[in-house]
């Protein structure tokens, strides 16, 4: 990579102690890699507001991937498979539309519950998916910049 990768981390505040634990990982894995990134924080109400905020920010032409977290729990009420699925489609609907890849940082348990022990298992799994995301967001800006347009 020639210059500096800059990239957008979007993070839905539902359960966002757990959920802003991706972004420690993200940053955590970069600095491992020793990729100078500029990494821009955007909080948005739920993983329904994602698809949107991201869209909005890969048509600024100013990232070079766009990463999005959310922890989508079934909360009795509605069904948060269709929600997981709208987002997860969404975010992947941006990627195709604005040549930016999108990543989803987005999980979906069957059981959540809010004790000690899922809040501490998410977290770790949340930073574990966020050193994934970043390993992916450094893999795609290197094979981007090889791309030429036609």
């Amino acid at each position: 990579m020639t210059k500096s990768p800059k990239f957008a981390f979007i993070k839905a505040r539902w359960h966002a102690d757990i959920v802003d634990q991706a972004l420690e990982g993200f940053q955590q894995r970069l600095n491992e890699l020793e990729v100078e990134a500029h990494i821009d924080i955007f909080d948005v109400p739920g993983a329904f507001e994602m698809p949107l905020i991201a869209q909005k920010l890969a048509q600024t032409g100013e990232y070079t991937a766009i990463a999005a977290a959310a922890l989508v729990v079934d909360g009795g009420i509605y069904r948060h498979d269709f929600v997981a699925q709208a987002v997860v489609s969404g975010l992947m609907e941006v990627g195709l539309k604005t040549g930016v890849p999108v990543l989803s940082v987005s999980l979906t348990p069957h059981h959540f519950q809010s004790s000690d022990e899922h809040q501490s298992f998410f977290g770790g799994h949340f930073i574990k998916k966020g050193r994934e995301a970043a390993d992916a967001a450094f893999e795609v800006t290197k094979l981007h910049a090889g791309i030429k347009a036609a």
